[in-house]
């Protein structure tokens, strides 16, 4: 049998980060925001939009949608960053993906591309995003040994829908919702720790962000950073 290191030792449990730390959420977004607009360009609907609409979609280059995918991956830190329980209006995580989503399509000149059925769906493509390689494996074989929970801010729809799509196997799903807040507010990681039947030095955060792991650490968990491109350079 291995020799766990002592920075796991006593521990139960790993809570992981999802978007970035178990999916890589960038290729995907950039991808199918590149699919949608080529598919509209080629359809037969496009040509019935105004010129200017019609301009506007063809001059956006592939590596413009990646901006793009960044901006809306922007809006969701500013959003959960920002959130104040008991004082900002709760709004669960595909909502503002939604909203969001519109905003940028505004911004981007772009706006009425897009039936509201069609925007609505786009929103939705976090909910399918293409695991990291080692994910589903590693966390399948930790779930031999340890707990393996999400700990994420993805309303608890999405992050089951990311489990199922990435065949991830974690043993449970933990959303910051069921707290009514967004990490990094305390009682996220609080509440994991209760969910989980534990006291705080049992649970490991996994995640690819400094910011989080700085914030768990201070709630008494344990911490460990797993790299992923482009996730803490941001």
């Amino acid at each position: 049998m291995s020799v766990l290191p002592d920075a796991l030792k006593n521990v139960k449990a790993l809570t992981f980060d999802v978007f970035g730390t178990v999916v890589d959420w960038r290729s995907t977004v950039h991808g199918e925001l590149i699919r949608r607009a080529r598919d509209k360009i080629a359809s037969s609907a496009f040509e019935k939009l105004p010129e200017s609409l019609q301009s506007h979609l063809k001059d956006i280059s592939d590596e413009d949608w990646g901006t793009f995918a960044q901006e809306w991956r922007n809006s969701y830190g500013k959003f959960t960053w920002s959130f104040v329980p008991g004082k900002t209006e709760w709004k669960d995580i595909d909502t503002h993906h939604y909203d969001s989503l519109k905003e940028l399509l505004q911004k981007w000149g772009v706006a009425g591309v897009y039936t509201e059925e069609e925007t609505r769906s786009l929103s939705l493509t976090w909910h399918y995003l293409r695991p990291w390689d080692d994910s589903a494996a590693g966390i399948q074989k930790l779930g031999t040994r340890y707990v393996t929970a999400t700990l994420s801010n993805g309303n608890r729809s999405l992050l089951e829908d990311l489990n199922e799509h990435g065949t991830l196997g974690f043993r449970r799903i933990i959303s910051t919702a069921d707290f009514g807040a967004y990490k990094p507010h305390p009682s996220t990681y609080r509440g994991a720790v209760d969910t989980l039947n534990c006291v705080p030095e049992q649970v490991a955060m996994v995640a690819a962000h400094l910011g989080d792991l700085q914030a768990a650490r201070t709630n008494g968990l344990r911490t460990i950073y797993v790299e992923r491109e482009g996730e803490e350079s941001q």
